[in-house]
């Protein structure tokens, strides 16, 4: 029986907005692997913070400044990076936004910006890495879902929409594409302590735990508590490399045990 590799030695790996939260960790856990990383986000500042935090974590990485939104911008840095580093063996597309609105109360602008970055910028982004991976017959796609793929909640709609299909988008690319040994796949974190999540983690004017906090570790996850942006970096090294060789077209719900668990009784 040949060896399992988690190995991912020469492979290069895009990890789009990958300067600090869950891009990081995960861009860090490939990095680990042996990944080289190259990264990007919208501003210059943005990318030399990130720099930053991975030469503090002795991790040698390229950042580019692009949006990710932006099609003929995603073409020239993956172009570049193609040039500077080599062909992107490996994509994870983690870049995204939320917006916490009532549904009746945004505004289909507001609709449209989360579904432009959580959604189109994913079909961007592979629809240009795709060619390359086709051509050496080898290519790995990670999209960062969400349990919103899957549940619906107060506040989320337009995110919901777009994490949804993000899901059938990573379906259809494993569809289409798997027959050039290119693999895609979906991590769906569950709820992960990072900057996005802060305002549901806040302490209470009494010193007491925000109400969703408790919810959440109290209630809704066996594990009991949130989860840390490092719980997400073996699944995406697994995804990464070529022990998911014969894996595709999956979301791998890393959410401490939420959608297994019906809730704990009150």
């Amino acid at each position: 029986m040949s060896k399992i590799s988690f190995c991912l030695e020469g492979k290069v790996a895009l990890v789009t907005g990958a300067s600090y939260g869950i891009g990081f960790a995960i861009a860090k856990g490939l990095a680990g692997a042996g990944a080289k990383i190259v990264f990007n986000d919208l501003k210059q500042e943005f990318v030399d913070r990130g720099l930053a935090a991975y030469a503090e974590a002795g991790i040698d990485a390229k950042g580019y400044v692009c949006d990710v939104t932006d099609e003929a911008a995603v073409q020239a840095m993956v172009a570049t990076i193609e040039k500077e580093v080599g062909v992107i063996d490996i994509l994870v597309n983690n870049a995204g936004i939320i917006k916490r609105i009532p549904m009746i109360e945004m505004k289909a602008e507001e609709f449209r910006q989360v579904i432009d970055v959580d959604l189109n910028a994913p079909f961007i982004v592979s629809k240009a890495v795709l060619p390359s991976m086709i051509k050496q017959k080898s290519g790995k796609i990670i999209n960062i879902c969400s349990m919103m793929s899957e549940f619906g909640r107060e506040t989320v709609s337009a995110y919901a929409a777009a994490k949804g299909g993000l899901k059938m988008l990573t379906r259809n690319i494993a569809s289409e594409y798997g027959q050039y040994n290119i693999q895609c796949n979906g991590i769906g974190p569950g709820y992960i302590a990072t900057p996005q999540t802060a305002p549901l983690r806040e302490k209470q004017p009494d010193g007491s735990k925000h109400p969703f906090d408790s919810f959440i570790t109290d209630t809704k996850t066996p594990a009991g508590r949130w989860g840390d942006p490092e719980d997400l970096a073996g699944p995406a090294v697994f995804l990464a490399s070529e022990a998911s060789n014969f894996v595709n077209g999956q979301i791998l719900y890393v959410d401490g045990g939420i959608q297994a668990y019906f809730g704990k009784q009150p």
